[in-house]
C-alpha cells in the first residue's frame, strides 16, 4: 500500500550482485569462526582447565586421604600387636623376677599364674618351667610334654643367650603351628627358663580384625616372608608368601604392587599395600587391597566430574553456536535493512534529480507557451483588421484559438504545480490552505490515476482554517498515500481514491480521509504496515518504507493516522493534523535555520 520506487540495476551492477553475495558470505563464515573461537577461548577453555585442575586436586586429596586411612590401620594395629606382645613379656619377666626357681614349680604356683594370665582373655596355650638341661621343671597346659627335651631346640639358645626371646611360627613336638616367648632367670648358679606358648587363634584374631572392603586384608610376614599369620584371601600360616620382602626400615612404608600371584597362582589385580616393622620379634605387619577397590570411590567420583565438566563444554560449545548462528541471522538481517535502506536512499536521489529536471523542464516548456499565447493574440488581431474568407471559416477560426487558449491555460497550471513542488524540498514552517494543498496533489496525479481507469472524488469542507505546518513534509505524505491507492486497484479495471476533508475545532485539528476502492490488506498485515522494510509487493517492488516515512512524518508533526481495510472492497487512512505544529518541531526547524 506505500509508494515505492523501482530499482533499476545496470549490467555491471546486476554481474557484480554474485561477487558482492559470495564475499559477504565468506564474511559471515569469518565471522561465525571468529565467535565461536571467542567463546571457546573466554569460557570453554578456562570451565576446561579449572575443572582439570579441580579434578587434579580434589584426586590429589581423596588419593592422600586413603593413603593416611591405611596407614593409620597400619600404625593402630602395630602398636595393638606390639602392646600385647609386650604386655606378655612384661608378665613373664615379673613372674620370673618374684618369684625363685623353687617357688615356681610348686605345682600350684605355675597353675595360678596360668590362670591368672588367662583371666581376662585366654591369650596363653600352656605356660613351662625349664631348666638348663632342656626338661620341664614345671607345667600348666593341656599337653604331655614332660618327656621333651629342648635343649637343642633353636630357641633354647636364644633365650638363654638374650634373656628375652620371642619366635617366629613353628611346629614344635605339637606339631601344629605356634610361637612362644621365653624368660630367662638365675638363682645363684641356677639358670631356668619362664616360657609361655600364645593362644594362635587369639593372636590371628587381633591381627586379621582388619576389614577393608572385600580385598582388605591383614597378616604378619617374617624377614624370610614366611606367614605368621593366616591372609584372610589365601595362604597359611607357615607356608611361603609371594609378598616382595624388603630389607627392615623405620616407620610405615606405602607399595604400590603389581603381578603378585595369590594362593591359586593367579595373578592378582594391581594391589596397594601399607608395612611396618615390629621391633620384638622382627615381623612385618602389612595391610593391602586391591587398588581398583582402594580408590574405587575416588575414580567414580573422577568419573562422574569429568563426565559431568564435559558435558557442561559441551553445551557452551553448543550454545555458543546456537547463539552465533543467531547472531550472525541478525547480522544478515541487518545488512538486508542496510541495503534496502540504501537503494531507497539512491531512489530518493534520483526522485530529487528528477524533480530537479523537472522544474528545468517546466521553466523550459514555458517559454515556448508564452510565444504560442503571443502569436494567438496577433492571429486574434490581424482576425480582426483582415476580412475573412466566410462566417464559417471566422467560427472555425476563433474555435481553434479558443482551443488554443485552454490548452496553453492547462499547460501553465501544470508546469506550476511542478514548479511548486519541486520547490518544497526544505523543511519550513508556514500557513498551508489544506484545500488548496490537496486539489494541487489530485491535480498532479489526475493523470496517472485516468490512465488506470481510477477517478478523484474530493469532499473538501469549506471552513476548514488554514493550518501552521511543513508543506514539503505533507507533500510527501500524501503524495505517498495516493500512489499507494492508486497501486491498489492493480488488476483491477477501475476504480476511485476519495479525499474528504474535516475541521475539529474542538480539539483544533484538520481530519484528512483518503479511501479507495483497491484490494485491501488483510488483518494478518494491518498491524505491522508502518514497520520499516514491511512491503506485501513482490520482490524489486517495494523496499517497505513508504507508509514508514508517512507515520513518522505525521508524528512529527504533532498529528496522528490510522488504517481501516477489509480485504477486496478498500482501504481508509485517516490523518488528523493539528492546527498549529509542535512546540519542539518549530523549535528544531528554527534552530536548523539560524545554523545555515
Amino acid at each position: 500500500m506505500e509508494q515505492e520506487p523501482h530499482i533499476v540495476q545496470n549490467g555491471s551492477a546486476a554481474a557484480g550482485a554474485p561477487d558482492m553475495a559470495a564475499q559477504r558470505k565468506a564474511t559471515y563464515a569469518r565471522l561465525f569462526r571468529r565467535f565461536v573461537w571467542l567463546t571457546i577461548l573466554c569460557s570453554l577453555v578456562p570451565l576446561l582447565l579449572v575443572g582439570w585442575g579441580i579434578n587434579l586436586h580434589y584426586t590429589r586429596f581423596a588419593r592422600e586421604r586413603m593413603l593416611n586411612f591405611f596407614e593409620t590401620q597400619v600404625e593402630y594395629h602395630r602398636k595393638i600387636i606390639e602392646m600385647f606382645l609386650n604386655e606378655h613379656s612384661s608378665k613373664l619377666q615379673l613372674i620370673a623376677q618374684t618369684h625363685t626357681r623353687d617357688e615356681i614349680i610348686e605345682p600350684k604356683a605355675l597353675q595360678t599364674a596360668f590362670e591368672v594370665f588367662n583371666k581376662d582373655l585366654w591369650s596363653l596355650t600352656d605356660l613351662g618351667v625349664i631348666g638348663e638341661h632342656g626338661y620341664h621343671l614345671a607345667y600348666a597346659g593341656p599337653y604331655d610334654l614332660w618327656s621333651r627335651n629342648y635343649a637343642k631346640e633353636f630357641w633354647f639358645a636364644q633365650v638363654m643367650q638374650k634373656g628375652l626371646y620371642i619366635s617366629d611360627m613353628f611346629m614344635g613336638f605339637r606339631k601344629e603351628p605356634h610361637f612362644i616367648i621365653a624368660v630367662t632367670q638365675s638363682n645363684g648358679d641356677q639358670k631356668w627358663i619362664l616360657r609361655a606358648t600364645i593362644n594362635t587363634e587369639a593372636f590371628r584374631s587381633l591381627v586379621e580384625n582388619v576389614r577393608i572392603g572385600k580385598t582388605g586384608q591383614a597378616y604378619l610376614l617374617n624377614a624370610e616372608g614366611v606367614f605368621q599369620t593366616s591372609p584372610r584371601l589365601g595362604g597359611a600360616i607357615m607356608e611361603k608368601s609371594t609378598y616382595p620382602v624388603e630389607s627392615y626400615h623405620e616407620g610405615i612404608q606405602i607399595r604400590s604392587l603389581e603381578g603378585l600371584k595369590g594362593a591359586d597362582g593367579k595373578e592378582r589385580p594391581r594391589q596397594i599395600a601399607c608395612q611396618a616393622w615390629l621391633k620384638n620379634p622382627r615381623w612385618l605387619l602389612v595391610v593391602k587391597q586391591d587398588y581398583g577397590e582402594a580408590f574405587g570411590d575416588v575414580n567414580y567420583a573422577n568419573a562422574w566430574t569429568l563426565v559431568f565438566l564435559h558435558v557442561s563444554a559441551l553445551s557452551i560449545l553448543i550454545v555458543s553456536v546456537l547463539i552465533t548462528r543467531h547472531m550472525i541471522t541478525i547480522v544478515k538481517r541487518r545488512d538486508t535493512e542496510a541495503d534496502r535502506l540504501n537503494d531507497q536512499l539512491m531512489q530518493a536521489g534520483k526522485l530529487a534529480s528528477i524533480g530537479e529536471l523537472s522544474a528545468g523542464v517546466a521553466h523550459e516548456i514555458n517559454n515556448p507557451l508564452a510565444i504560442i499565447l503571443t502569436e494567438r493574440q496577433l492571429l486574434l488581431d490581424a482576425a480582426r483588421q483582415l476580412p475573412m474568407s466566410g462566417p464559417e471559416f471566422k467560427a472555425q477560426f476563433d474555435d481553434s484559438l479558443s482551443q488554443v487558449d485552454i490548452q496553453i491555460q492547462r499547460c501553465k497550471r501544470i508546469t506550476q504545480n511542478l514548479l511548486r513542488f519541486s520547490r518544497r524540498t526544505e523543511s519550513l514552517i508556514e500557513t498551508v490552505d489544506l484545500n488548496a494543498f490537496l486539489r494541487e496533489v489530485v491535480d498532479l496525479m489526475d493523470r496517472e490515476a485516468r490512465s488506470s481507469g481510477i477517478k478523484f472524488f474530493t469532499e473538501l469542507d469549506p471552513a476548514l482554517p488554514p493550518l501552521l505546518s511543513d508543506p514539503s513534509q505533507m507533500q510527501q505524505v500524501f503524495l505517498n498515500l495516493i500512489t499507494n491507492a492508486i497501486d491498489a486497484h492493480a488488476g483491477k479495471p477501475y476504480g476511485s481514491v476519495r479525499l474528504t476533508t474535516r475541521a475539529d475545532d474542538e480539539r483544533r485539528q484538520a481530519k484528512v480521509h483518503v479511501a479507495d476502492t483497491g484490494s485491501g490488506i488483510s488483518p494478518a498485515h494491518l498491524n505491522r504496515i508502518f514497520d520499516p522494510f514491511f512491503t506485501t509487493k513482490g520482490v524489486g517492488k517495494g523496499t517497505g518504507l513508504g507508509l514508514s516515512i508517512v507515520y513518522s512524518i505525521v508524528k512529527r508533526l504533532g498529528g496522528t493516522i490510522s488504517v481501516q481495510s477489509e480485504p477486496g472492497t478498500g482501504t481508509e487512512f485517516t490523518i488528523a493534523l493539528p492546527y498549529t505544529p509542535p512546540k519542539e518541531l518549530r523549535e528544531s526547524l528554527a534552530e536548523g535555520h539560524a545554523r545555515t
